[in-house]
Order: structure tokens, then sequence, then C-alpha cells
């Protein structure tokens, strides 16, 4: 009787243990989650704070630079404050819109080649072209757009600068194209040839139309990317103070005479240049954003 009664009582004693050490581990499993959870705050909040400090900067030099006359107004001469950018708002879509028109179908087509083409002989060499133009440095296309269109053409020009920024659009919507494509299920392809369809009215009509937000948002990056490039419209539409919209002639562009604006000793300038990084910045901001609400809209 001694020997049952001692046993009755060591047995609830056991699950009193052992449920003091269940809740002790699921203690610690929730500190350590909500310590790795405040460190994985604490980094998103440092990998954001220096976008923000930026933002905030140009929001207090030039957001009161910002007025009607900067958007409608051309540059007044040296020394002569007041005058606008809007020469290099006209020049800077002029140049973005004619690269866009050439460079985006021919990354299409590239892209198009790289996934669905992958047998072909050229399969090899041409990817190998495309990452090697997605990693050279925009200042070497610069040289090779003023080597190509400039010398021969005797002068910068805007088709000299829209060809420079379609050569570092193009590796990029390209990259963005194969891997959009290669998300459409290969049994969709063989679905399609099954009935008779010829190849490239498959690729048109169902992986191209199925793939079209993917290939949308890489399109928006490309853009955005190109929208920011100073070195190679140096070499190429060099920069105009006057008004401009000639192909054959020297044209303004936003990066270029923020630069321009930024070296000069003028205030005035100074203040201008603030302004129009504070545009630009919020142009590539407001396209970023667009295109993770596509990609999202994508995915629901």
């Amino acid at each position: 009787m001694d020997t049952r009664n001692a046993n009755s009582r060591q047995v609830p004693r056991s699950k009193a243990l052992q449920s003091i050490d269940l809740s002790a581990n699921d203690f610690k499993r929730k500190l350590v989650n909500q310590c790795v959870t405040g460190l994985l705050w604490g980094l998103s909040a440092l990998a954001i704070w220096p976008l923000l400090a930026v933002f905030l900067y140009l929001v207090q030099q030039g957001g009161q630079s910002l007025d009607w006359n900067f958007f409608t107004q051309l540059p007044t001469p040296v020394g002569v404050a007041g005058g606008g950018m809007v020469n290099a708002l006209v020049g800077s879509a002029i140049l973005i819109g004619m690269a866009t028109l050439v460079g985006v179908p021919l990354g299409i087509l590239a892209g198009v080649f790289l996934s669905e083409f992958q047998t072909s002989p050229l399969h090899k060499p041409v990817r190998f072209t495309v990452d090697l133009m997605t990693s050279v440095p925009s200042i070497i296309i610069g040289i090779f757009a003023y080597a190509v269109v400039v010398v021969p053409f005797k002068g910068f020009s805007t088709l000299a600068g829209a060809v420079a920024l379609a050569i570092i659009m193009m590796p990029l919507v390209a990259r963005t194209t194969e891997e959009m494509l290669k998300l459409v299920p290969q049994h969709i392809r063989e679905a399609g040839l099954a009935l008779g369809i010829p190849r490239w009215k498959v690729i048109v009509r169902i992986v191209l139309r199925g793939s079209m937000g993917g290939i949308l948002t890489g399109v928006i990056l490309a853009v955005a990317r190109i929208a920011g490039e100073t070195a190679p419209l140096l070499f190429t539409a060099f920069g105009n103070r006057f008004w401009s919209t000639s192909l054959t002639q020297p044209i303004a562009s936003l990066p270029v005479q923020i630069y321009q604006y930024a070296v000069s000793p003028y205030d005035d300038w100074h203040r201008q240049a603030w302004a129009g990084a504070l545009l630009l910045l919020g142009a590539v901001l407001t396209m970023n954003l667009l295109t993770r609400f596509i990609f999202l809209r994508g995915k629901t």
C-alpha cells in the first residue's frame, strides 16, 4: 500500500514537471520569435532610412522651387534669377519615348527568342550578349553611341541620345520578358500546338498575352532606369538651354540640366537643380510603385 501511494504521488508530479518544461519551451520560442521579428523590422527600417532621408532632404531643399514657372518657362540667361526647366522636361520625354519605341520591341523579341528557342545554335551567343550588355557601365554605352552616331553625323543630336538609352533599356526588357515567359506552363504551349495552331501564333496570342502584366512591369522598371541616366547623354544629346525638339540637334534633358546647374556657381541654379532632382526622384519612385501595383494585381 505504501508503494502504491508513493507511485500515485509521483505520477501527477512528473506531469506537472512536463507541463512546466513545455511552458518554458513555449515561452522561449515566443521570445526568440519576437526578437528575430524585431531584428528584421529594425533592419528593414535601416534599409529604408537612406531613401527616406534623401527624399526628405530633397523636399526641404527643392520643394519650394517647384512652382508654375519651373514647369512652363525656359532657363533664363546666366546670372538672371528665375526661369524654369520646361525644355529639359520636354527633352527627357522625347528621349525616353524614342528609346522606348526602339528598346522595348527589340527587348521583347530577344526575350521571346531566349525563352522559346532554346535549341537554336544562336541561343548561347544571344544570352551571353544580353548578360554582357546588362552589366556594361552606362558611360561605355554613351561612348559607343558617340562613336556610332555622333561622329558619323558630325554633331550631337536627339537621335544619338535615344540610341544610347535604347541600348541600356533593351537587355533589361529582354531578361524580364524571358523570365515572365518561362513562368507559362509548357503544357499550354503543347496544347496550342496540338490544336494545329502555328508556333508563332501560340507565342503571340497565348504565351505573350498571358505574360503581359509581368512584361509591362519590366518595361516600367527599364523606363525608370533610363530616366535618370546622365553620362550617356553627355556624349550624345549633350544638352540645350533653348527650346529644341529637332532629332538632329542637341536637346535638353532633366538629368543633364540638373548636373549643369549643380556644378554652377549660381545659387538660383542650385535651387532649380534641387527642384529638378526632387521631381526626378518622385517620378522614379512613382514608376517603381506602379510596377509593384501591377505585379501584385497580376498575382491576385
